[in-house]
């Protein structure tokens, strides 16, 4: 599994977490960075992730909302809301990962990690923000960034 795969899956366990227990997503991830337990530290692309999804959560969420159309956040699974954070945060706020990127690995964790029709919906909803998106610099040269 490449890295940046690797740091979004653990991102996404921080999201997740943070929404299951109804906690700040900084104080989360504070304590995972602090305390890891059994799982290796944080890589640095997850702690950037997470930081970057806290810093911009209303945002984030708004722009989810706007796209998804006839889903409310909290209708959606829990899964899926932290997939399509960390998603957005990439497509809107990391230039580094191109937005084809930023959605397929999306689609492959909702497929892995949620329900059946999971892998389809976030692909919808990012597709459609991905759309309104300003343009995306990343992978111009013909190589996305994974």
């Amino acid at each position: 599994m490449a890295a940046r795969k690797k740091a979004r899956k653990r991102a996404l366990d921080v999201l997740f977490e943070a929404d299951q227990r109804r906690a700040s997503v900084s104080e989360v991830l504070n304590a995972r960075i602090e305390c890891p337990g059994t799982e290796a530290a944080l890589a640095d692309y997850s702690i950037q992730i997470v930081t970057g999804v806290a810093e911009s959560l209303k945002e984030i969420d708004a722009v989810i909302s706007q796209a998804s159309e006839g889903w409310a956040l909290d209708r959606m699974p829990a899964v899926d809301r932290a997939i399509l954070r960390i998603a957005v945060w990439e497509i809107l706020s990391n230039p580094e990962v191109s937005t084809a990127v930023a959605i397929d690995q999306a689609v492959d964790l909702a497929g892995t990690l949620s329900t059946e029709a999971s892998a389809s919906f976030v692909n919808g909803v990012l597709g459609t923000i991905a759309r309104t998106a300003p343009t995306d610099p990343a992978g111009s040269d013909g190589h996305p960034v994974e």
